[in-house]
Parts: structure tokens; sequence; C-alpha cells
């Protein structure tokens, strides 16, 4: 009888719901907004406007993780952080997620103490150049001069590559990305590298857009996406799940103008996303509609993607590698169920 009460007892314990308290969503409830980590100025990805509106691709993640706990994406305060500072507001506390074109590594994960939610852009490294180098490869940049950001792994990539090719170069780094641009389009350096789509973005700053290529090579891999502290799980699965529900609504054709007309969607995988079916929120800690929050108030990852980075936007950045896995992307979300 005792072996029996021991073994029911460890079985209840084994499958017994987690916990829905956890220290970052009560902080944030209790200060009634999320403060969200943002690069201070970067075309399509986070940058405030004449208003100090903040708009981009990275802005309206933030939005989405407000949306799904207060049904308001207004209630987030953004914070502009450095390349160089970004990691240690995290660590401190001073922001609740870190939204900001940052690259998932091994050392930042496992070193520094973060958890990487998913890849929410499939980027790569590459170089802006001026036409008239007369360059059509990076292969072709054997001492040049080139300008790169401090505290990035445009730094580490950009050796790694020189090196590989046993080519010679001249780093000339600066602390912020607007330095570095701006020393590139004054003629301090021969070459301006960075992700491939901070290099359209940061073209469009220079004072002839037109009078520079990026050039075809990526010498890189760069999963950039959210990051949070670790040891507080109920939150890592918030930020998680917030873009899988982004990606699922596009997989499933959901989107903001729609949403309120699929809810009468007989589809299974409908009912259950939007929280028509089942209660997949509670185990966030979150209401039964946090998804349909999301997508009303924000979107689907397509329609994000859009506006900010594609056809729509200034950008103009094809879809490439975070088209669907539908379109032959990479995107791709484990079903709510």
């Amino acid at each position: 009888m005792k072996n029996s009460v021991s073994l029911a007892l460890l079985f209840a314990v084994a499958f017994a719901a987690p916990s829905l308290a956890g220290p970052t969503l009560d902080q944030v409830k209790k200060r009634d907004s999320l403060v969200c980590g943002s690069n201070p100025g970067l075309a399509g990805f986070g940058l405030p406007d004449d208003k100090g509106q903040w708009t981009g691709f990275d802005v309206e993640f933030c939005r989405a993780v407000a949306s799904a706990i207060f049904n308001d994406p207004k209630k987030v305060r953004f914070v502009p952080l450095t390349a160089k500072d970004r990691f240690t507001a995290l660590q401190s506390g001073e922001i609740d997620v870190l939204s900001r074109n940052t690259t998932w590594t091994q050392s930042r994960e496992v070193g520094q103490g973060f958890e990487f939610g998913p890849v929410t852009y499939y980027d790569g490294q590459g170089f802006l150049v001026r036409k008239k180098l007369n360059v059509s490869s990076a292969l072709e940049l054997s001492g040049a001069s080139i300008c790169v950001q401090q505290g990035t792994t445009s730094e580490l990539n950009l050796a790694d590559y020189f090196r590989t090719h046993d080519m010679k170069y001249e780093p000339v780094a600066f602390a912020t990305a607007d330095e570095t641009i701006k020393a590139y389009d004054t003629g301090r350096c021969d070459v301006f590298t960075t992700d491939m789509s901070q290099a359209y973005a940061e073209r469009s700053k220079t004072a002839n857009p037109d009078d520079h290529i990026v050039l075809p090579e990526v010498i890189s891999k760069e999963p950039l996406g959210p990051a949070v502290r670790q040891g507080d799980d109920q939150w890592f699965n918030i930020v998680k799940w917030t873009h899988y529900a982004m990606v699922q609504a596009e997989e499933l054709n959901v989107n903001s103008k729609n949403v309120d007309e699929k809810l009468k969607d007989p589809n299974p995988e409908v009912k259950r996303l939007l929280g028509v079916e089942g209660n997949f929120g509670e185990g966030l800690g979150l209401t039964q509609d946090w998804a349909y929050r999301i997508i009303k108030n924000v979107g689907n990852y397509g329609e994000v993607f859009e506006r900010n980075l594609g056809d729509s936007s200034k950008l103009k950045i094809k879809r490439g590698l975070n088209a669907l896995w539908t379109n032959k992307g990479l995107q791709y979300s484990p079903p709510v169920r």
C-alpha cells in the first residue's frame, strides 16, 4: 500500500500542471507595461519617428507580447540600446526582453545566461561598397579598409572570412551603427560590413544611396531573434509562443483583418489558435484568447514582415529564408494543441 501511494505521488508530481506564477510576468503586470530593449535607429527593425513613436519589425514583436498580456499593443516602453550595452541591460533587469536584431550564438546563450527565442529573421553578413570601387565580389576586397561596429558578431565574422581566404584588411571600428555608416559614407573606409538586412537599411542613410551596392556574398549565419534572461521558463514560453502564434496564423491564413470572422472557422487548428477550443493560454499564464489578441492588434508574421521590411516598406526585402516552410522558407511553427 505504501509503495502504491509513493508511486501515485510521483506520478502526480511528474504530470502536474506548470506553475502559473513567473517573476517576470508578475513584474510586467504590476508595472502595467512591458520594457523592451530596441535598436536606437535601424530602419525597418527599430526606429522612433519624428513624434517619438517606435516602428519596425522588432518593435512590433514587443507590441505582440504586450498584446498577449494586456490586449494593448501600446503598453510597451522602448529602451534604445547600442550593440555594446544591450546585454548588460538584459542581465541587469533593466529590460524584460531584448528585441534588437541580435544574433543567437552559443556563447551568448551559455556564457552570458540568456535564452534566445525562435529565429524571427534569418540573416547573414554582407558587404556594402561604392560602385566606383569596381568590385563585384567580396573576394576582391583584399587590402581594403572596412568599417564595422564594435561588440557585434560582424567583427568576428569579418576576421574569420579574411583569414579563411588569406586576405588582408584594415578594420575601422566604431561603437554605434550611426557612427559606422557615417564613417563609410564620408570616405573613412572602402567598405561597410554588417548583416545583409542592415546593409540595405543603412544604405538608405547615405548621401547618394544609388552610388552603393551590396555584394552578393553572404559570409555568415545570423539567426536573429528575441532574448530573455535564463531562469524564468514561463516568460521564455510567452516570448517563444508569441512568435509561433504569428507564424501559425499566417500558415492558417488568419490575419488582423479576418480574425473576427475566423472565430467561426470550423478548422480545429484555427479554433485552438484563437482560443475557441481548449485553454492553451493557461499554461502560459495568459488568457484563453492570447493569440487572438496578438493577431487582432498586430497581425500575423507575414503582415508584420510586409509592412516593415517587404514590398510595402522602403527596404523592399524579399522574404527568402523568412518565407513560410510551405513556400521554401524556414519559418515554421509547432502546433498549438
